[in-house]
């Protein structure tokens, strides 16, 4: 049906009706103004005070030449500046560009190229590796804005943030932010040589907030830490922006060290915690674990990886009141697409659960036909989670969203009631001797081993198998493992299965996401097949 109002009319109509990322904070500031809101550090900010200190960096930034549909890069650890200014750039309409803060000059001055950002903001130790990367990418004025996170002066050129919300209007700046405006452009890690800018718009990531909401039993009276890095959307837009929009109250570290971790749940009394499986295991090896008061916790979340089901029955039992949910996704799905929930845990351990609230799941083959339960597929979804597509990449973009479906690249097999168990990434896949082979199921055997601690299995290039299976084990501090007792404990699988190769290390490379790096790993490992 057409409607039959002049333009002033529908744009009235369409303010009235607007529910943007940045609107979220300003309707739970109504509803609870004296709340807690964020804790960092010596901080601690009611809701009130958080929406004031967002309309008044909106205020700054478009004072400084920033208007809706601008891109401004943001180079940081987690810090309540870093909080503010997310929900400041969603006021204006202006699209965030979280920068991972572990990239180099060169990497960092790509994505300052490729998303045509108007200036920087940066926390003060990284600010060097800012300035090379601005000069690299010829980033001519524009913003330059100093996070004062060691208490450092700014250096020439550069303005201290914390002066952008100590004064100035206090009320949301006057911006109509439609429900598919980009408000983020998140450049994915992947497998490419370059990152891709995934565009996320309100209602991308609303819909999101709603799957985890519903489907991750989160709630106003949650208490939660936030400790995995916010220029990751896992951080942000699963955890961070949904304590927003409920009116939780967030406590905001600057990274996952298990000991600030375990002393934070303890003095905050915190309830609800993310954390990839690698930083739950750093948990759970602590010296400091069994003997801190973590009584409080009542949830806990895990994915980025799979959970190995060893270290899962290990939290179950170390830590018995407190429920645990999967989310799988990505940066594309905003990024949530399956959930397994608390009471699904053991009986589908290793399973990513079943397609959340807002998401259509299945598998499909190299054509794009669906495949049956028990074969492997690619993942694909469909739902308003999925981004609006890659920035300037149309070639891209046609490609992931081939038959109106978004293609996830992850392999997997789907039960005849829905759970899906994640495989691999198509491109992770060991092909040996014309036989694939799914790395975790060669993880989840080598984590049955006593005395295993963590484990990444991958392939490396080899000239009669043409990739070896590779196994880098962590054994558990006093354990006294052996390569051979690896070899020996696989020798239940299948003989195409079996490590060609087993090396001891006393840890494995992981991105500030917990990810481990398993590029790395073939890289590192790569002569062994030589």
């Amino acid at each position: 049906m057409t409607t039959m109002f002049g333009s002033a009319t529908s744009a009235a109509i369409a303010r009235s009706r607007q529910h943007s990322v940045g609107d979220l904070l300003h309707r739970t500031a109504r509803r609870y103004p004296d709340k807690l809101a964020v804790v960092a550090g010596d901080r601690r900010m009611s809701y009130a005070e958080f929406d004031v200190a967002v309309n008044r960096a909106a205020h700054a930034l478009a004072a400084r030449g920033l208007d809706k549909g601008d891109r401004l890069a943001l180079l940081s650890h987690n810090s309540w500046q870093y909080a503010v200014l997310a929900f400041a750039t969603a006021k204006l309409g202006v699209v965030l560009v979280p920068v991972n803060f572990m990239l180099g000059p060169d990497e960092i001055a790509y994505i300052l190229r490729h998303s045509g950002a108007s200036g920087m903001v940066a926390e003060d130790a990284l600010a060097p590796t800012a300035e090379k990367a601005l000069a690299t990418a010829e980033v001519q004025g524009g913003i330059r804005g100093w996070i004062p996170l060691s208490g450092a002066a700014p250096a020439a050129g550069w303005e201290d943030v914390d002066a952008w919300w100590t004064d100035g209007p206090s009320e949301a700046p006057d911006v109509a932010v439609a429900d598919d405006d980009p408000l983020r452009l998140m450049y994915t890690s992947g497998t490419e040589s370059r990152p891709k800018g995934v565009m996320l718009s309100s209602r991308s990531l609303i819909t999101q907030y709603v799957s985890c909401v519903i489907d991750g039993g989160m709630s106003v009276d949650d208490v939660e830490l936030h400790s995995l890095p916010m220029y990751h959307c896992a951080q942000l837009d699963c955890f961070f922006s949904v304590d927003v929009y409920l009116g939780a109250t967030s406590i905001i570290v600057p990274g996952p060290d298990p000991a600030t971790l375990l002393a934070t749940i303890a003095r905050e009394q915190v309830t609800k915690l993310f954390c990839p499986p690698t930083v739950w295991i750093s948990l759970l090896r602590h010296p400091d674990f069994d003997t801190t008061d973590l009584s409080s916790l009542r949830k806990g979340y895990y994915g980025a990886s799979p959970m190995p089901v060893e270290v899962l029955r290990e939290l179950q039992r170390r830590l018995p009141d407190v429920s645990l949910w999967n989310f799988y996704g990505q940066t594309e799905m905003s990024p949530l697409a399956t959930i397994l929930r608390p009471d699904e845990q053991l009986p589908r351990a290793g399973s990513a659960g079943r397609a959340a609230l807002n998401v259509e799941t299945m598998l499909v083959d190299d054509a794009g036909r669906p495949v049956a339960p028990g074969e492997v597929g690619e993942i694909v979804h469909r739902s308003p989670h999925a981004a609006l597509g890659y920035y300037n990449d149309e070639e891209k973009t046609t490609e992931a969203f081939k038959d109106g479906w978004f293609h996830s690249g992850d392999l997997g097999v789907l039960t005849d009631d829905g759970y899906l168990s994640v495989v691999d990434r198509k491109k992770d896949m060991i092909k040996t001797g014309g036989e694939n082979v799914a790395s975790r199921e060669i993880e989840e055997a080598i984590y049955e081993l006593e005395g295993v601690a963590e484990v990444a299995v991958f392939g490396i290039s080899h000239p009669h198998w043409i990739e070896a299976v590779t196994a880098v084990v962590v054994p558990k501090p006093g354990a006294s493992l052996t390569p051979e007792d690896v070899s020996a404990h696989t020798q239940k699988l299948a003989g195409y299965k079996r490590p060609k190769y087993v090396v001891l290390a006393d840890a494995l490379p992981k991105n500030p996401s917990g990810k481990i790096l398993k590029r790395e790993l073939r890289e590192r490992h790569a002569g062994l097949a030589r």
